[in-house]
């Protein structure tokens, strides 16, 4: 049964990657042609598969942003920028949207280390920085492996300060790894999805509002109580709002 039960699971993956790729090059054409509601519903229907890229966020990004639709657009700008935090067409268009958003928050200032440790760690995403280390460590043990096949002292010596090099290497990209998954565990950030919501002091509706927020504003979820999320904003301002009314980048 169980023998069954992969085959078909293979047989269905097997399938539904030429029907992605028909959808998205379907997508992409009535895009091109200007049907952008119909290349949404395409590339929808991608997610819905189970095809997760940042390619696709990024297509579906600059769908919602050609149907003036800000808060989807920015919701899938920031899914893209999660699996490639680097990449620069990314980042442009995202600031294109968020332009068009009406909340202007100014951030907590940065010391000049936080910006650059911030830079550092978040240059690659974290399957990125496994990778590195794993191809410094490669590098290490070819170069330890080399160390005891050569025959001169010359040869030996670069192999050896070669190994040490890439093995620091390899210990730094695990260390930039691990600091940015434990950032990555520790934030919540969501989209607001309604137009204008007012954000309570307490979760709940008889609470004063403290502060009103507008569709595609960037939140960080702090903590959740019944129907309400408690969400800090860029410049440290804290308060519920209720949890229909955002949602979630970390959804995959």
């Amino acid at each position: 049964m169980v023998r069954v039960l992969t085959i078909l699971a293979f047989l269905v993956c097997t399938l539904g990657f030429p029907q992605n790729e028909q959808l998205f090059e379907e997508a992409t054409a009535l895009y091109n042609q200007g049907e952008y509601t119909k290349a949404a519903d395409n590339y929808l229907k991608i997610l819905q598969n189970g095809e997760h890229s940042a390619e696709l966020y990024f297509n579906l990004g600059n769908t919602y942003y050609k149907l003036d639709k800000i808060a989807p657009s920015i919701y899938y700008y920031e899914k893209a920028l999660l699996l490639k935090p680097n990449d620069q067409d990314i980042k442009n268009n995202l600031s294109y949207a968020q332009n068009m958003t009406l909340d202007a928050i100014e951030p907590l200032p940065q010391t000049s280390i936080s910006k650059m440790y911030n830079k550092l760690t978040t240059y690659l995403s974290i399957d990125q920085w496994a990778y590195v280390a794993i191809g410094f460590m490669m590098l290490f043990v070819c170069c330890y492996i080399a160390f005891y096949y050569f025959k001169f002292s010359t040869q030996k010596r670069i192999a050896f300060i070669s190994s040490l090099i890439f093995l620091l290497f390899t210990l730094l990209s695990v260390v930039l790894a691990y600091l940015q998954y434990s950032k990555y565990e520790s934030e919540q950030p969501a989209i607001v999805f309604t137009e204008e919501v007012g954000i309570k002091s307490e979760p709940n509706n008889r609470s004063q509002t403290i502060f009103t927020l507008h569709a595609g504003t960037k939140i960080n979820v702090l903590e959740q109580l019944n129907d309400w999320k408690k969400i800090e904003i860029a410049d440290g301002t804290t308060g519920w709002i209720p949890t229909d009314d955002i949602k979630v980048l970390k959804d995959f």
